[in-house]
């Protein structure tokens, strides 16, 4: 059972940025499994903020984050980034990343944009923006 780990969260003030991190443990073949970043705020349902394929080769992301988020995996580290960019409040929520076991549907390869397409969750990284 592979073991999901983010970090980089923290207190920013708007128009900062911030790298989040999501080490993935306990995996032989991290570099199998599309990935995604969810966040969650408070009272709020949990949302799609990116994805990206297993090789890295295709990314999804939500149309709140676009052109200032990025995200992107070094698979020689098992690792999974969030680059944020020009953070709002509205972006405070606790990010969490996720991996799906199936990298390839009917031939195609996935860039899963549902939580309920994946497998395995991190505990979460609290990102607070202050105005």
């Amino acid at each position: 059972q592979p073991r999901l780990v983010e970090s980089g969260g923290g207190l920013v003030q708007a128009g900062d940025s911030l790298r989040l991190s999501c080490l993935v443990e306990s995996v032989r073949f991290f570099s199998s499994y599309p990935m995604g970043w969810f966040r969650q705020a408070p009272g709020k349902e949990r949302e799609f903020v990116a994805a990206i394929s297993w090789d890295g080769g295709s990314s999804e992301y939500a149309d709140s984050v676009k052109g200032e988020f990025f995200i992107s995996r070094d698979n020689t580290k098992s690792t999974l980034f969030l680059q944020m960019n020009n953070l709002k409040p509205e972006d405070t929520a606790v990010y969490y990343c996720a991996a799906r076991r199936d990298a390839v549907v009917r031939g195609v390869s996935v860039v899963p944009v549902s939580a309920s397409e994946y497998d395995y969750w991190g505990q979460g990284t609290q990102v607070t923006v202050s105005s």
